[in-house]
């Protein structure tokens, strides 16, 4: 008996020294231990917990790449710092189910604090892949009165500080007019007020109408609408950057929504850049290297130059870090998506493989991370425990 009361003191912890140890442990163990009890269960769940644990572990640990193949709907994903060909188990999706056309493909373009935007047959969601939380957002006013296919938009996906609320950004223009006639609208979804609204930003930026086009509206007006995916804004330093066209001065520009100040920024590509977005629309985008904002661009289909944004808004301070031959990878494209916490650069061949280059721009590994002929979607994403706002799925 009296070892026994021992052994009772021997083991007990103090509730201060097991959220200390719970929160350095990974989601998919957190996950399990909701079971232990009713204790663990409320304290794992709490939203003060939570978002303590993503801090933490967005410090911590590495990110992950998930990957849904666009026709055959299966999703992976797999560890930044692990050989490219180790892949987890396939994650369900069986909430797509229900919204499935005959000809649907699955687009994935952007990630915040866990959660991945999704666009399924022209419908919104967000979804937390470690802990199966999803969200259907309607669509915005201006597409849900149109026909999507006559639609071009710019989304984007963020995080708001200040009011602890999710935002999902949208830049509508309806294409079944005449060019000329073309005009864009803003639109701004709130989780937490779970509904849309419009800013206007005319009068503020003295414009007779929002300026800012996808720069591939021009292309698939005039060459090939194949070319034309819905494009998701970059998130960096609190802003969400895209790639556009000022109507108002006839100049490709990147432009981008402050989040919390509710602003709009725009900024000029570097003087040495020499990109024609109507003939490769798809062979240039925006990317998020390290802690900077960063522009890439494939030049002749032999190499890849990426600039770095070295100061946040100061144009002199664009620099060309790299330039990274594609010759030894059979489509000659690479487009990348991350960069790891050892210095290596992960992106994909624009198909089914993915490929690390070292911070040198030397070619480390290229592997197949997909059977769908067609390709798949890949994003970056973080492992968390968090919820949406009014989230009761």
């Amino acid at each position: 008996m009296e070892e026994t009361s021992k052994m009772k003191k021997t083991l007990y912890l103090p509730l201060e020294l097991i959220i200390h140890i719970l929160l350095r442990l990974p989601v998919k163990s957190l996950a399990r231990f909701k079971c232990v009890c009713k204790s663990w269960l409320s304290l794992i769940s709490n939203p003060s917990f939570t978002n303590l644990h993503f801090e933490l572990i967005a410090v911590t640990h590495d990110l992950r790449i998930m990957f849904i193949s666009t026709i055959l709907h299966e999703s992976r994903s797999i560890d930044f710092e692990t050989s490219l060909n180790h892949f987890s188990t396939s994650l369900s999706l069986d909430f797509l189910r229900p919204h499935f056309r005959s000809d649907f493909i699955i687009e994935m373009k952007s990630s915040c604090r866990g959660f991945i935007f999704l666009n399924c047959s022209s419908k919104i969601f967000l979804w937390n892949p470690s802990t199966g939380v999803h969200k259907q957002i309607p669509l915005p006013p201006v597409v849900s009165c149109i026909d999507p296919d006559d639609i071009f938009n710019l989304y984007g996906f963020g995080y708001d500080h200040s009011t602890d609320d999710y935002l999902v950004v949208s830049m509508s223009c309806d294409s079944s007019t005449d060019l000329a006639d073309i005009s864009s609208t803003f639109n701004i979804f709130s989780l937490r007020a779970n509904t849309w609204k419009q800013i206007e930003f005319t009068a503020l930026l003295n414009y007779r109408h929002f300026p800012y086009l996808d720069v591939g509206v021009f292309t698939v007006r005039y060459l090939d609408d194949s070319f034309y995916e819905q494009r998701l804004g970059f998130l960096c330093n609190g802003a969400l950057h895209w790639l556009a066209v000022h109507e108002d001065l006839n100049k490709d520009v990147i432009f981008a929504f402050h989040l919390m100040e509710r602003q709009l920024l725009e900024m000029y590509f570097p003087n040495d850049f020499d990109h024609d977005f109507n003939q490769d629309p798809t062979d240039c985008d925006l990317w998020v290297f390290g802690e900077f904002l960063s522009l890439w661009a494939i030049e002749d289909r032999t190499v890849v130059n990426i600039w770095v944004m070295i100061e946040y808004r100061v144009h002199s301070s664009w620099t060309k870090t790299l330039v990274l031959s594609t010759v030894d990878i059979p489509t000659r494209y690479f487009h990348p998506i991350c960069y790891t916490r050892s210095g290596e650069i992960i992106g994909t061949d624009g198909h089914t493989g993915l490929v690390k280059y070292d911070d040198k721009g030397q070619l480390l590994e290229h592997r197949s991370y997909s059977n769908d002929r067609e390709g798949s979607q890949v994003v970056v994403y973080i492992e968390s425990l968090l919820s949406l706002p009014s989230d009761n799925e």
